[in-house]
C-alpha cells in the first residue's frame, strides 16, 4: 500500500469529508490546510443543474472579484488612436491594432488576456484560430469586446474573471490566494456565487446550485452547504 504524505495524513484529521461547511468556516480551512512553499491559488468549483449543450442554458459571463485573484494579468489590447491611448493609461501591457495582429499571426503569445474594440474585430478575427482554442477571444458578452476601453483594462487588471459552464456543467475558476484573509475569500466568494445565481437560465428545471466546493492547489476539497448561497439570495 502506498504510503501517503504527512500533509495528507494532516488534511484526513482537520477536513471531514462528509460535512457541508458553512462558507466562513471552509474559508479558514481553506487556508490552513494551504501549508505548500508557494503561496497556493485558492479554486472554486461550482456544478450548476444546466445542461450546456442546449445554447439557452450555456452560462457563461464575468465578474469582478472585490479582491482581485492575486495574478498579475497580461493584458493585450487591440485598439487604435483614442482607444489605444486609453488602454495603455489605464494599464494595458500591450497595445497594437494592424501590427499586434501580424504579431500574433506570427507566434507572440505573451498575454493572459485580450480587450479589443468593436471597429477592431475585423482584424481581431482573423486570429480566431490561435486566440479562440486558448480561450482568449474577445467577446461582448464577456466584456471583452467594448467601446470602453480604459474602464475594461481597469477591470481586468483590478480583478475581473471570465468563467464559462463546462460539459459537465461546472464553473470552475480561481478566487484568491492562500494569502488572502478569510474574510477576503468569502467575499470573493460570494461574488461569484451570486452572479451565478442570478444568471440561472429559465429553462433550467430542478436544484440549479448542485454543489459548491472550494481548495487550494495542494489542499483537500472543502464541500460547501449550497443552501446558503441561494438564501442570501432571496434574502438580498
Amino acid at each position: 500500500m502506498r504510503k501517503r504524505s504527512k500533509r495528507v495524513e494532516g488534511h484526513r484529521t482537520t477536513v471531514d469529508r462528509a460535512k457541508r461547511y458553512e462558507l466562513a468556516e471552509a474559508c479558514e480551512l481553506v487556508k490552513k490546510t494551504a501549508n505548500a512553499k508557494f503561496d497556493e491559488t485558492v479554486d472554486i468549483a461550482v456544478r450548476l443543474g444546466v445542461n450546456p449543450r442546449h445554447a439557452d442554458q450555456m452560462v457563461r459571463g464575468a465578474v469582478v472579484l472585490p479582491h482581485g485573484t492575486g495574478q498579475t494579468v497580461r493584458l493585450a489590447v487591440f485598439a487604435k488612436g483614442d482607444k489605444a491611448k486609453e488602454a495603455q493609461e489605464a494599464g494595458a501591457d500591450i497595445v497594437g491594432d494592424a501590427d499586434l495582429v501580424q504579431k500574433v499571426q506570427e507566434g507572440f503569445l505573451e498575454f493572459d488576456r485580450v480587450i479589443a474594440s468593436p471597429d477592431m474585430m475585423g482584424l481581431v478575427g482573423k486570429l480566431g484560430r490561435v486566440l479562440g482554442p486558448r480561450g482568449l477571444m474577445p467577446n461582448p458578452k464577456v466584456g471583452t469586446v467594448t467601446a470602453e476601453i480604459g474602464r475594461a483594462v481597469r477591470e481586468a487588471k483590478g480583478g475581473k474573471i471570465q468563467y464559462r459552464v463546462e460539459k459537465a456543467g461546472i464553473v470552475h475558476v480561481r478566487v484568491g490566494k492562500a494569502s488572502f484573509s478569510a474574510q477576503a475569500l468569502v467575499e470573493n466568494v460570494q461574488a461569484l456565487v451570486g452572479t451565478l445565481i442570478r444568471q440561472k437560465p429559465s429553462t433550467a428545471k430542478g436544484t440549479y446550485l448542485r454543489s459548491v466546493t472550494v481548495s487550494s492547489s495542494m489542499g483537500p476539497g472543502l464541500r460547501l452547504d449550497p443552501a446558503q448561497f441561494s438564501q442570501k439570495l432571496v434574502e438580498g
